[in-house]
């Protein structure tokens, strides 16, 4: 398979995966982040990476639409509950298990 194919599957899985998460606003980020060690914020974070790497202008507030569908505040209004006090001892104990751009 030649390099710009397998680009372009690559880049419509992602485009797979966003779009399942926009559709499960059920999901919390701290959810994801405790079972996978990335969230829809990590995959905002690493566009405006790769973006930046490419020397192409993506600021975070673009960045924050592509992936969650919305301005992240109207998101976070909509969709984001208050974490209950298991699902912040779950993030802590495996916050060593997160990718690293969330914690920069």
């Amino acid at each position: 398979m030649d390099a710009r194919t397998r680009t372009e599957i690559e880049a419509a899985a992602f485009r797979s995966l966003v779009a399942h998460l926009q559709w499960r606003t059920d999901v919390q980020n701290i959810d994801l982040m405790t079972l996978s060690g990335f969230c829809r914020n990590c995959l905002w974070k690493w566009l405006k990476a790769a973006a930046e790497k490419q020397g192409a202008d993506l600021d975070a507030a673009e960045a924050q639409r592509w992936v969650y569908g919305m301005d992240y505040a109207d998101w976070k209004a909509a969709h984001q509950g208050e974490a209950t006090a298991a699902q912040k001892q779950a993030y802590a104990e495996t916050k060593a298990l997160h990718s690293a751009i969330s914690k920069g």
